[in-house]
Protein backbone atom coordinates (compact mmCIF):
# COMPACT_ATOMS: atom_id res chain seq x y z
CA UNK A 1 0.00 0.00 0.00
CA UNK A 2 1.07 3.65 -0.55
CA UNK A 3 -0.38 6.83 0.56
CA UNK A 4 -2.12 6.93 -2.33
CA UNK A 5 -3.68 3.42 -2.39
CA UNK A 6 -2.47 0.39 -3.71
CA UNK A 7 0.75 0.41 -6.28
CA UNK A 8 0.74 -1.57 -9.29
CA UNK A 9 2.35 -4.40 -9.85
CA UNK A 10 5.73 -4.82 -10.86
CA UNK A 11 6.94 -4.83 -13.76
CA UNK A 12 7.95 -8.56 -13.46
CA UNK A 13 4.71 -9.52 -12.40
CA UNK A 14 2.25 -8.13 -14.80
CA UNK A 15 4.87 -9.33 -17.80
CA UNK A 16 4.46 -12.88 -15.52
CA UNK A 17 0.75 -12.48 -15.45
CA UNK A 18 0.38 -11.35 -19.17
CA UNK A 19 1.96 -14.65 -20.75
CA UNK A 20 -0.20 -16.36 -18.36
CA UNK A 21 -3.31 -15.04 -19.67
CA UNK A 22 -2.02 -15.46 -23.13
CA UNK A 23 -0.75 -19.47 -22.87
CA UNK A 24 -4.18 -19.73 -21.45
CA UNK A 25 -6.04 -18.19 -24.06
CA UNK A 26 -3.88 -19.77 -27.27
CA UNK A 27 -4.19 -22.95 -25.57
CA UNK A 28 -7.75 -23.90 -24.71
CA UNK A 29 -9.26 -21.50 -27.51
CA UNK A 30 -7.05 -22.60 -30.74
CA UNK A 31 -7.23 -25.97 -28.83
CA UNK A 32 -10.28 -26.30 -28.22
CA UNK A 33 -10.55 -26.04 -32.40
CA UNK A 34 -7.97 -29.14 -32.61
CA UNK A 35 -10.20 -30.99 -30.49
CA UNK A 36 -13.05 -30.41 -32.67
CA UNK A 37 -11.09 -31.40 -35.36
CA UNK A 38 -10.13 -34.84 -33.87
CA UNK A 39 -13.28 -35.34 -32.09
CA UNK A 40 -16.10 -33.19 -33.99
CA UNK A 41 -17.38 -33.08 -30.64
CA UNK A 42 -17.99 -29.71 -29.89
CA UNK A 43 -18.95 -28.08 -32.95
CA UNK A 44 -18.17 -24.44 -34.18
CA UNK A 45 -20.26 -22.80 -31.55
CA UNK A 46 -18.79 -25.41 -28.64
CA UNK A 47 -15.49 -23.78 -30.18
CA UNK A 48 -16.56 -20.03 -29.83
CA UNK A 49 -17.72 -20.59 -26.13
CA UNK A 50 -14.64 -21.65 -25.25
CA UNK A 51 -12.93 -18.61 -26.35
CA UNK A 52 -15.40 -16.59 -24.51
CA UNK A 53 -15.09 -18.72 -21.36
CA UNK A 54 -11.34 -18.37 -21.33
CA UNK A 55 -10.89 -14.71 -22.14
CA UNK A 56 -13.61 -14.17 -19.02
CA UNK A 57 -11.54 -16.06 -16.77
CA UNK A 58 -8.54 -14.53 -17.90
CA UNK A 59 -9.69 -11.41 -17.66
CA UNK A 60 -11.40 -11.82 -14.16
CA UNK A 61 -8.23 -13.34 -12.44
CA UNK A 62 -5.22 -11.54 -14.16
CA UNK A 63 -6.81 -8.04 -14.63
CA UNK A 64 -6.06 -6.76 -10.82
CA UNK A 65 -2.05 -7.68 -12.08
CA UNK A 66 -1.56 -6.64 -15.72
CA UNK A 67 -4.62 -5.58 -16.72
CA UNK A 68 -5.51 -8.80 -18.88
CA UNK A 69 -4.46 -7.86 -22.14
CA UNK A 70 -3.14 -10.72 -23.51
CA UNK A 71 -3.55 -9.24 -27.13
CA UNK A 72 -0.80 -6.67 -28.91
CA UNK A 73 -3.99 -5.26 -30.21
CA UNK A 74 -5.81 -4.59 -26.52
CA UNK A 75 -2.32 -2.72 -25.30
CA UNK A 76 -2.68 -0.60 -28.50
CA UNK A 77 -6.00 0.37 -28.12
CA UNK A 78 -5.36 1.15 -24.24
CA UNK A 79 -2.36 3.35 -25.08
CA UNK A 80 -4.04 5.33 -27.86
CA UNK A 81 -6.83 5.93 -25.17
CA UNK A 82 -4.44 7.08 -22.40
CA UNK A 83 -4.81 4.20 -20.17
CA UNK A 84 -1.64 2.43 -20.45
CA UNK A 85 1.95 3.70 -20.53
CA UNK A 86 4.07 3.72 -23.83
CA UNK A 87 6.97 2.50 -21.97
CA UNK A 88 5.20 -0.96 -20.74
CA UNK A 89 3.97 -1.32 -24.38
CA UNK A 90 6.93 -3.42 -26.13
CA UNK A 91 7.46 -5.37 -23.02
CA UNK A 92 3.66 -6.66 -23.26
CA UNK A 93 4.04 -7.41 -26.60
CA UNK A 94 7.02 -9.86 -25.48
CA UNK A 95 5.30 -11.36 -23.01
CA UNK A 96 2.60 -11.82 -25.16
CA UNK A 97 3.95 -14.11 -27.91
CA UNK A 98 6.39 -16.00 -25.49
CA UNK A 99 3.06 -16.66 -23.81
CA UNK A 100 1.55 -17.66 -26.92
CA UNK A 101 4.16 -19.26 -28.61
CA UNK A 102 4.43 -21.40 -25.02
CA UNK A 103 1.28 -22.66 -25.65
CA UNK A 104 1.08 -23.51 -29.60
CA UNK A 105 4.44 -25.38 -29.03
CA UNK A 106 2.34 -27.50 -26.43
CA UNK A 107 -0.32 -28.33 -28.54
CA UNK A 108 1.92 -29.19 -31.23
CA UNK A 109 3.29 -32.12 -28.52
CA UNK A 110 -0.26 -33.35 -27.18
CA UNK A 111 -1.77 -33.33 -30.86
CA UNK A 112 0.97 -33.26 -33.99
CA UNK A 113 -0.01 -31.31 -37.01
CA UNK A 114 -3.93 -32.21 -36.24
CA UNK A 115 -6.34 -29.14 -37.49
CA UNK A 116 -3.20 -27.32 -38.25
CA UNK A 117 -3.42 -26.53 -34.41
CA UNK A 118 -5.97 -23.71 -35.09
CA UNK A 119 -4.00 -21.48 -37.34
CA UNK A 120 -5.63 -18.33 -38.43
CA UNK A 121 -5.99 -18.93 -42.01
CA UNK A 122 -8.51 -17.19 -44.64
CA UNK A 123 -11.25 -19.34 -45.94
CA UNK A 124 -12.25 -16.65 -48.45
CA UNK A 125 -10.52 -13.71 -49.99
CA UNK A 126 -7.97 -11.65 -48.04
CA UNK A 127 -10.24 -8.38 -48.60
CA UNK A 128 -12.91 -10.31 -46.78
CA UNK A 129 -10.97 -11.74 -44.22
CA UNK A 130 -9.44 -8.02 -43.98
CA UNK A 131 -12.48 -6.15 -43.30
CA UNK A 132 -13.94 -9.00 -41.04
CA UNK A 133 -10.80 -9.09 -38.54
CA UNK A 134 -10.68 -5.34 -38.76
CA UNK A 135 -14.57 -4.81 -37.26
CA UNK A 136 -14.74 -7.61 -35.53
CA UNK A 137 -11.75 -6.32 -33.52
CA UNK A 138 -13.27 -2.80 -33.75
CA UNK A 139 -16.10 -3.72 -31.73
CA UNK A 140 -14.26 -6.22 -29.34
CA UNK A 141 -11.93 -3.31 -28.38
CA UNK A 142 -14.31 -0.22 -28.24
CA UNK A 143 -16.50 -3.00 -25.98
CA UNK A 144 -13.41 -3.72 -23.51
CA UNK A 145 -12.87 0.15 -23.59
CA UNK A 146 -16.07 0.84 -22.54
CA UNK A 147 -16.73 -1.59 -20.24
CA UNK A 148 -14.44 -4.34 -19.24
CA UNK A 149 -16.40 -6.36 -17.38
CA UNK A 150 -14.91 -10.12 -17.99
CA UNK A 151 -18.21 -11.88 -19.04
CA UNK A 152 -19.22 -9.00 -21.34
CA UNK A 153 -15.59 -9.29 -23.11
CA UNK A 154 -15.69 -12.99 -23.41
CA UNK A 155 -19.40 -12.68 -24.39
CA UNK A 156 -17.84 -10.27 -27.43
CA UNK A 157 -15.29 -12.74 -28.22
CA UNK A 158 -17.76 -15.70 -28.30
CA UNK A 159 -20.10 -13.86 -30.07
CA UNK A 160 -17.75 -12.69 -32.68
CA UNK A 161 -15.76 -16.21 -32.84
CA UNK A 162 -19.23 -17.96 -33.79
CA UNK A 163 -19.99 -15.68 -36.54
CA UNK A 164 -16.57 -15.27 -38.14
CA UNK A 165 -14.95 -18.39 -36.96
CA UNK A 166 -15.60 -20.14 -40.38
CA UNK A 167 -14.39 -17.34 -42.08
CA UNK A 168 -11.00 -16.32 -40.60
CA UNK A 169 -10.53 -18.07 -37.77
CA UNK A 170 -11.88 -14.86 -35.77
CA UNK A 171 -8.32 -13.79 -34.17
CA UNK A 172 -8.89 -10.41 -33.80
CA UNK A 173 -5.49 -10.46 -31.61
CA UNK A 174 -2.12 -10.82 -33.44
CA UNK A 175 -0.65 -13.16 -30.21
CA UNK A 176 -3.33 -15.67 -30.82
CA UNK A 177 -2.62 -15.97 -34.43
CA UNK A 178 1.18 -15.87 -33.98
CA UNK A 179 1.34 -18.59 -31.50
CA UNK A 180 -0.39 -21.80 -33.71
CA UNK A 181 1.43 -20.15 -36.73
CA UNK A 182 4.74 -20.15 -35.38
CA UNK A 183 4.33 -23.81 -33.77
CA UNK A 184 2.57 -25.71 -37.42
CA UNK A 185 4.98 -23.41 -39.55
CA UNK A 186 1.44 -22.02 -41.04
CA UNK A 187 2.03 -18.23 -42.17
CA UNK A 188 -0.26 -17.64 -44.68
CA UNK A 189 -1.66 -14.46 -44.89
CA UNK A 190 -0.12 -13.97 -41.58
CA UNK A 191 0.46 -10.54 -41.83
CA UNK A 192 -3.38 -9.77 -41.87
CA UNK A 193 -4.14 -11.29 -38.70
CA UNK A 194 -1.62 -8.24 -37.53
CA UNK A 195 -2.49 -5.53 -39.43
CA UNK A 196 -6.57 -6.11 -39.15
CA UNK A 197 -6.46 -6.03 -35.73
CA UNK A 198 -4.29 -3.02 -34.83
CA UNK A 199 -6.31 -0.93 -37.42
CA UNK A 200 -9.24 -2.38 -35.50
CA UNK A 201 -7.82 -1.52 -32.63
CA UNK A 202 -7.05 2.51 -33.27
CA UNK A 203 -10.55 3.11 -35.10
CA UNK A 204 -11.88 1.44 -31.61
CA UNK A 205 -9.89 4.29 -29.20
CA UNK A 206 -10.98 6.45 -31.22
CA UNK A 207 -14.41 5.97 -31.33
CA UNK A 208 -14.39 5.39 -27.59
CA UNK A 209 -12.82 9.41 -27.19
CA UNK A 210 -15.41 10.15 -29.76
CA UNK A 211 -18.47 8.71 -27.62
CA UNK A 212 -16.46 10.35 -24.30
CA UNK A 213 -14.70 13.55 -25.49
CA UNK A 214 -15.52 15.49 -22.09
CA UNK A 215 -14.55 12.59 -19.35
CA UNK A 216 -11.97 9.98 -20.25
CA UNK A 217 -12.68 6.64 -18.86
CA UNK A 218 -9.29 6.35 -17.48
CA UNK A 219 -10.63 8.44 -14.60
CA UNK A 220 -13.53 7.91 -14.67
CA UNK A 221 -14.59 4.94 -11.67
CA UNK A 222 -16.41 3.00 -13.41
CA UNK A 223 -15.92 -1.12 -14.13
CA UNK A 224 -14.46 -0.04 -17.39
CA UNK A 225 -10.84 0.19 -15.61
CA UNK A 226 -11.13 -3.84 -15.17
CA UNK A 227 -9.56 -3.64 -18.45
CA UNK A 228 -6.05 -1.94 -16.80
CA UNK A 229 -4.01 -2.56 -13.91
CA UNK A 230 -5.67 -0.31 -10.77
CA UNK A 231 -5.11 3.32 -10.57
CA UNK A 232 -2.27 4.47 -8.88
CA UNK A 233 1.57 5.42 -9.38
CA UNK A 234 3.90 3.04 -11.66
CA UNK A 235 5.58 0.73 -10.19
CA UNK A 236 9.69 0.20 -10.88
Amino acid sequence: MTEDGPALPTLSRALGAEALGTFALVFFGPGAAVVQAQTGALGQLGVALVFGLVVTVVIAAFAPISGAHINPAATLALWLAGRFPAARALPYLGAQLLGAALAGGLLLVLFGIRGNLGVTVPSGSVAQAFVLETVMTFFLLLVALRSGLPWVVGGVVALEAAMGGPITGASMNPARSFGPALASGIWTAHWLYWLAPLLGAALAAAANRWLSPAEPLATHPTAAQRFRPDSGPEAP
